[in-house]
């Protein structure tokens, strides 16, 4: 689970999974010992607390994903039934870049974070995902997308469009995660039974927002005031985790499809461009093994 951070749909969604009995593991950007710590705090029962361990994951770092994925495969059972990319960054919810904020390694940080990072993961774990297919007969990987990847284009994802705007790369982030679900599921799902699914949470109150407007102090101390107001209108996370958790769980689920309110719902047109998606999975397979 990435993206677990208290008070976050991830830091939900990986509450859930251990009340209900699964091995959780839970990675966070920066302090993932204090999100484990919330976690074993929030849970009901000893068992479910125990079975809960943390690390850090940087998805904008390629040394970062590296480590985690080798950390994990050394693991005393390295089993991995589902993976729930639930990590991202959505910044500048104002609109006040005029220029692309960049990673270390020279990419949009939102595109870095969002999909890039997350497919670099996807990529060095599926081996795992495999094996445990084999031996189990399914395993799921659920990738946290958003209704907002309706705004890009894909023309966009092979050459950012002109002038810049934080969220149109957002959209882009989104939309290539949706592409890569759809194409993980042709590639995997009948030969090797991994499952894929994509979704929408919801408009949800989290620190997202706070994120998106760091360094604007009038607006953030607006947001604050208002804060009972904005809580009252949006769900909660524990209500925004409910559509990863369906597809992390649910029996027989249908895969390579986009999930809204536990149920499918029709992404944009752009998503479902096969060539498209076909191109960008190569491209970025390409480059995840230029990392190793």
């Amino acid at each position: 689970m990435t993206g677990a951070s208290p008070g976050s749909i991830g830091f939900e969604t990986a509450r859930t999974l251990a009340a209900w009995g699964a091995s959780v593991v839970i990675t966070t950007r920066s302090d993932p010992q204090a999100a484990l710590t919330a976690l074993r705090q929030s849970l009901q029962t000893v068992d479910a607390a125990m079975d809960v361990t943390a690390h850090p994951l940087d998805l904008s770092r390629a040394d970062s994903v590296n480590r985690f994925a080798a950390w994990y495969a050394g693991t005393q059972d390295p089993r991995l039934d589902v993976l729930v990319n639930n990590a991202g960054v959505h910044l500048d919810l104002l609109s006040q870049w005029k220029e692309p904020h960049l990673s270390a390694d020279g990419f949009e940080i939102q595109w870095r974070t969002n999909y890039l990072g997350t497919l670099h993961l996807t990529h060095l774990l599926l081996p795992l995902l495999r094996d445990t297919a084999r031996q189990v007969g399914e395993a799921r990987v659920v990738n946290v997308v958003s209704m907002l990847h309706t705004r890009g284009s894909n023309a966009g994802l092979f050459a950012p469009p002109q002038p810049y705007n934080s969220w149109t790369a957002y959209g882009l982030s989104k939309l290539a995660l949706v592409h890569a679900t759809f194409e993980l599921q042709r590639r995997y799902a009948e030969t090797s039974k991994v499952q894929a699914y994509c979704l929408h949470p919801g408009a949800v109150f989290t620190n997202i927002a706070a994120k998106g407007l760091a360094g604007n102090r009038l607006i953030e101390a607006v947001r604050n005031a208002l804060a009972p107001v904005e809580g009252f209108f949006l769900l909660t996370p524990e209500e925004g985790a409910q559509t990863q958790i369906h597809c992390a769980t649910h029996p027989r689920l249908a895969g390579g499809l986009y999930y809204d309110k536990c149920r499918p719902a029709q992404p944009s047109a752009e998503a479902l461009d096969r060539a498209v998606a076909a191109r960008l999975w190569d491209e970025t397979e390409a480059w995840v093994k230029t990392l190793r």
